[in-house]
């Protein structure tokens, strides 16, 4: 028992290090290419805090537990949503907001998110063209943050006294932090699970709150970090893209490798409330471009309601 707190432990400081460094090298990225807060945390943050639920979802694939990757992916945006960014709203509401940035990407997520919606209502599965037209939207995604990079610019270079480290270096420390974040999930969550079986908590309850919040770890602490470090864009643009990511690689690799049968909890439940907490959380945004702690304070009620359903 004490190799395993020692172990969960040494998660927690990993997943701690990895998000500092991670928001860091991301801003000081954006800084020198001149780009807005909320795109590089909707691109390379939020690809390097996907990685856990992308790497679970597939590799459930090649074992045979396909079914998983979906609860793992929706399961991860309303966690996201609901937690992560009712959490850091709440806590310090987003002021100035990139619109055109959050436009565009807020489309891309609902357009997404409802064909997906009526797929699995309709087939109640996502099979293998549905995971392959998921991975060809992912590369219209990556393609659209490219041509909508310069667009979105402030168009201010950086002094060349400021922030000398090169753009090689930055790259190199953000690809380091996301494997610091991904093993320091995989090490908070295998023993956190262990130390929760060993105190007689139920199986379920070890699901529900250990698995689901364990691959949004990175998230939650790359969020935080933003927050602390007064990047409170990079945290919501995190959310936005992991959100995105979620559906089209969590989703999309196990469904283009074996096909996913969806669980009617997750066609009637877990995939219109993924819808609902991101329009609490988008809608308002768009119309008063700024958030409030309401918004906040409605999301986390949500993931309590949420929770508390789950368990009964």
């Amino acid at each position: 028992m004490i190799k395993t707190i020692i172990l969960f432990a040494a998660g927690l400081i990993l997943i701690c290090l990895g998000g500092d460094r991670l928001v860091d090298a991301a801003v000081a990225i954006a800084k020198k290419l001149g780009i807005p807060q909320i795109v590089v945390g909707a691109t390379i943050v939020s690809l390097g805090t996907t990685l856990p639920e992308v790497l679970v979802s597939t590799t459930a694939a090649f074992d045979g537990s396909a079914a998983i990757a979906a609860g793992n992916a929706f399961g991860s945006i309303i966690c996201n949503t609901a937690l992560i960014a009712g959490l850091t709203q709440t806590i310090r509401p987003a002021k100035k907001v990139e619109f055109s940035s959050l436009l565009w990407r807020s489309i891309f997520f609902f357009l997404t998110l409802i064909a997906l919606n009526i797929c699995g209502y309709v087939t109640g599965a996502f099979n293998r063209p549905v995971g392959i037209v998921l991975l060809i939207l992912f590369v219209v995604y990556a393609y659209m943050n490219v041509i909508h990079a310069s667009s979105e610019g402030d168009g201010k270079e950086e002094s060349k006294d400021e922030n000398e480290t090169s753009i090689l270096i930055q790259i190199v420390t953000l690809i380091v932090c996301a494997v610091l974040l991904f093993v320091g999930a995989n090490l908070l969550v295998d023993n956190g699970i262990l130390i929760a079986q060993a105190v007689g908590v139920p199986e379920r309850v070890i699901a529900v709150t250990f698995i689901a919040l364990g691959t949004s770890l990175p998230e939650l602490m790359t969020s935080i970090m933003s927050l602390v470090k007064g990047y409170g864009n990079v945290g919501l643009g995190n959310v936005i893209g992991a959100n995105l990511l979620n559906m089209l690689l969590v989703i999309g690799i196990p469904s283009a490798i074996a096909g996913i049968p969806l669980e009617r909890g997750t066609v009637a439940v877990d995939m219109p409330l993924a819808c609902l907490v991101m329009a609490v959380l988008i809608v308002p945004i768009l119309i008063r471009k700024k958030s409030s702690r309401i918004q906040g304070i409605a999301l986390l009620c949500i993931y309590a309601v949420y929770c508390v359903a789950s368990f009964v």
